[in-house]
């Protein structure tokens, strides 16, 4: 058999595979493209991207196809003598006008898209975004609801050291919160991004944009979704130690739906309100406890409060089984060094039950119980 036989199959091979790529329904070009998402700026975004990715393509295939072609028709061994000149103005003035016009035809669809991205104007609903280490701050400045979002328990509990849990049996791991931001489809939300300790950075790729959010300083994007679903995304900004532990979740629904929710919510902050009043066991306070200690404690202090690096050891420390309880309480509402201040984050309900399992957990033992009325006479 000769050697022209399995080169002839090789290359039957490679074609059939090429063309099988790319005529299966672009299912792997799908797989590592930008997605086109579900907004109109998300869709313009995208086919701005898909117009340069082909002019680079055709730019690429030209100018390398001339010199593949010069490499092998003009090379040495075929006699060919290289031409004597310095300059021709007709060149120049071909290769100065052909990317001029590749320019324009890139910078106008860009700048049409750049300025749309940036129109924030006349929404029908704002929300403020505020980054935190590490989770996120949700308020919808025209209803009144106000909350803060969490990495998810489930994966919570899977990321720690040592855990025994496979981080493939956590449904979406690592990008599921307890609360997602919930929004109506159709409607323009202009989103208001701040952060309150570092600098942030809100993704949604669904959404056609990312925004950093900083410090005494205000972003702001928007957003129509048009279809309903949960699109997910993450922080795109290195914040910190806990940085991959702060995804986003946004749940969009139909009008309807979202009144439905709205609704909801509103109940729910007046239940929390009326149990702010009430008197709870020590069982129930360390249940919640142990809730809120590992969506906003156990990232520095460690789910067994051991402590790590400039983090103290709430295990066997004074201010948890000697200290007053107000200084305790304190120190949870207004922060103390890298810790930041927790009254602004929860409610007397939650600071009450996390004072309760920090003195009563790892062995601390120290048999007090705070009520939520200490908490808000302490505040």
């Amino acid at each position: 058999m000769s050697v022209r036989g399995p080169r002839k199959a090789f290359h039957a091979w490679a074609w059939a595979a090429l063309l099988g790529l790319l005529g299966s329904g672009g299912a792997l070009a799908d797989e590592l493209n930008m997605t086109p998402g579900v907004t109109s700026i998300s869709r313009e975004v995208y086919d701005l991207h898909m117009l340069v990715m082909w002019i680079c393509t055709i730019v690429g295939i030209g100018v390398f196809g001339v010199i593949i072609y010069s490499i092998i028709n003009h090379r040495k061994s075929k006699g060919a003598q290289a031409a004597q000149f310095h300059e021709s103005t007709t060149v120049e003035i071909v290769w100065t006008i052909i990317p001029f016009i590749v320019l324009i035809a890139i910078a106008i669809p860009a700048t049409k898209a750049l300025l749309d991205l940036e129109d924030s104007s006349d929404p029908d609903m704002t929300i403020k975004v505020t980054g935190w280490q590490w989770k996120w701050e949700y308020e919808y400045l025209d209803d009144g609801i106000h909350f803060f979002s969490n990495l998810d328990a489930e994966s919570n509990k899977a990321r720690q050291r040592n855990s025994g849990i496979d981080p493939a049996s956590v449904d979406h791991y690592l990008l599921n919160v307890d609360k997602p931001l919930v929004v109506p489809i159709n409607k323009k939300i202009r989103f208001l991004l701040t952060a309150n300790d570092v600098i942030h950075s809100w993704w949604v790729p669904a959404l056609g944009f990312k925004k950093d959010t900083i410090p005494g300083f205000i972003n702001d994007a928007w957003a129509r979704i048009e279809q309903p679903g949960i699109y997910r995304g993450q922080c795109a900004e290195l914040c910190g130690k806990d940085h991959g532990f702060m995804p986003i979740v946004v749940e969009a629904k139909t009008e309807e739906d979202y009144k439905k929710w709205l609704v909801a919510q509103k109940e729910a902050r007046a239940a929390e309100l009326a149990a702010a009043g009430q008197a709870y066991t020590k069982a129930d306070l360390m249940k919640k406890g142990e809730e809120v200690y590992a969506a906003n404690c156990a990232a520095c202090h460690l789910p067994g409060g051991e402590g790590t690096g400039p983090f103290p050891a709430l295990k066997g420390s004074a201010v948890a089984t000697a200290g007053p309880i107000a200084d305790h309480i304190k120190i949870i509402v207004t922060g103390k060094g890298m810790m930041p201040p927790f009254g602004t984050q929860l409610n007397d309900l939650d600071i009450a039950a996390v004072t309760t399992y920090e003195r009563n957990a790892w062995g601390n033992d120290t048999g007090d119980i705070v009520q939520p009325s200490d908490v808000k006479s302490a505040r």
